[in-house]
């Protein structure tokens, strides 16, 4: 049995549970917000901050994987907007919104989670989901400017790389990651009260996002249910997406990251992390700006689901190749 399907067991064990509690209506209809919430905007920069902050500057500094894990979603990203555009020239904030659901990996609320499980005890492994996370985020961030530069009124003048750095200013995954880079290049030691308590409030992170994640898709489950879910169209689209986010971008990743020289650890944890679904996030954005809403929904569904069986696979070639 693949050895990964025991720490992916208890990542989707978890996410269940919170589904559980959704459908039974246990705890109050709006728990699943005030979770992301507290996860988003505590837990994950806790963590982040902190393993970033007591490893060595030399240990993130790992260009080879920044490199190679950057090049296959920019590629990835590329070849969705080009089919997307030839297929439909004029709707470019579409095409972003195609890319993205192809692109942006859940690296946070299951790349975090699954890490930790499958390298107990390695801090290189929360390192790297901290780096996979914070490239991802830069690459969210692109989209959000490609999809307002698409969808704003053309009397608004505010610059493109304002929208970008506000985006990236206000991201909780990117203020936690800088301080802690900027803490462990310095070689600021935190006082170990201080780090004990970022410690205790990181750790709860993980069980929360999988729980919060559970209680998403249900929600997400009761608004599709009344809508026309397998029209030939949205099947095709729906594997396309996903075939691009589980197959083709972490095959890019492997091509790039084995041309980068990474070590054969951090070649894993790439692909790995390359691997994971599209994350909830990006149905946000498609919802907040109603674009591509309902696909972005249901492909991320669909991809989660299907991690269960493309992980397992995925890690059982790099075992025999990597």
């Amino acid at each position: 049995m693949s050895s990964i399907l025991t720490p992916l067991i208890a990542v989707f064990a978890i996410m269940v549970l919170g589904s559980i509690f959704q459908k039974v209506r246990i705890l109050p209809a709006d728990t699943d917000v005030i979770l992301n919430q507290f996860v988003y905007y505590v837990a994950f920069p806790a963590i982040l901050l902190i393993v970033l902050a007591e490893t060595p500057i030399e240990d993130i500094a790992q260009w080879g994987f920044i490199a190679g894990f950057s090049l296959a979603m920019v590629i990835t990203y590329s070849v969705v907007i080009l089919l997307s555009l030839w297929q439909a020239p004029k709707q470019q904030a579409v095409a972003a919104m195609r890319a993205l659901n192809s692109t942006f990996g859940n690296t946070a609320f299951i790349g975090i989670p699954l890490m930790s499980l499958m390298f107990p005890g390695n801090k290189m492994a929360l390192v790297a989901a901290a780096i996979a996370s914070l490239l991802s985020v830069i690459m969210f961030a692109f989209a959000l400017v490609s999809i307002e530069l698409a969808s704003r009124s053309k009397q608004s003048t505010e610059p493109a790389i304002l929208i970008m750095a506000s985006a990236l200013g206000k991201n909780p995954i990117v203020v936690g990651s800088a301080i802690g880079i900027t803490l462990s290049a310095c070689h600021i030691t935190l006082p170990s009260s201080i780090s004990l308590m970022l410690h205790q409030i990181g750790n709860t992170s993980s069980p929360c996002a999988l729980f919060a994640i559970g209680m998403v898709l249900v929600k997400a489950l009761r608004q599709q249910s009344g809508r026309k879910v397998f029209s030939a169209g949205l099947i095709v689209e729906l594997n396309g997406i996903n075939v691009l986010k589980l197959v083709v971008q972490p095959l890019i990743a492997y091509v790039l990251l084995k041309a980068f020289g990474v070590t054969p650890q951090w070649l894993t944890m790439g692909v790995l992390l390359a691997s994971l679904p599209t994350a909830a996030s990006v149905y946000l954005l498609a919802e907040r700006y109603q674009v591509h809403a309902n696909v972005s929904a249901q492909g991320i569904l669909y991809g989660t689901l299907m991690t269960f069986l493309s992980l397992p696979i995925i890690e059982t070639l790099l075992k025999a190749y990597g």
